[in-house]
């Protein structure tokens, strides 16, 4: 059995609209593997590459090979203070789905304005905004998963 690269291209497409953080599929021929999970900075992450190991004549199977993709260039690291989950949840950027987000990269807060909203066992937590500034970076995105202390906004 071998994967057409079509195949690929739609696993991944489905992946990228999920809300899976990570896919991985294995047979005896390759390892496919898919992470979102490389680092809070990044608002989507490049999937791994897939490797085909290589055939044998021997009985023995072959170890799947997994080829990471290469690491990107550090980008320009935006400034301010970085406010963190104060609790593991699902978080919402905005308070409804016909809604507009709360906050939009470049913007104006005010100290106690909502951020986000983190969802934890069905109740709705608001995050405020610990002091006056303007939003520089967004670093979680929608109805993703977020643990204690993950980094969410960043405020200059």
């Amino acid at each position: 059995m071998s994967i057409q690269i079509n195949e690929v291209k739609d696993l991944i497409s489905q992946f990228d609209s999920s809300s899976l953080r990570e896919f991985s599929y294995a047979t005896n021929e390759f390892t496919l593997a898919f992470s979102k999970n490389n680092g809070a900075t990044a608002p989507s992450a490049a999937p791994l590459a897939v490797a085909e190991a290589p055939q044998t004549q021997s009985a023995e199977v072959p170890a799947p090979a997994v080829v990471s993709a290469p690491e990107a260039a550090p980008a320009a690291i935006a400034e301010g203070d970085v406010v963190t989950s104060p609790l593991v949840g699902v978080a919402y950027l905005k308070p409804a789905p016909d809604k507009s987000d709360f906050i939009t990269v470049g913007e104006t807060v005010k100290k106690g304005q909502t951020l986000l909203i983190i969802e934890a066992m069905k109740v709705m937590n608001e995050i405020p905004a610990p002091h006056d500034g303007v939003v520089t970076e967004i670093l979680v995105q929608a109805e993703a998963m977020v643990e204690y202390g993950e980094e969410l906004v960043r405020i200059k």
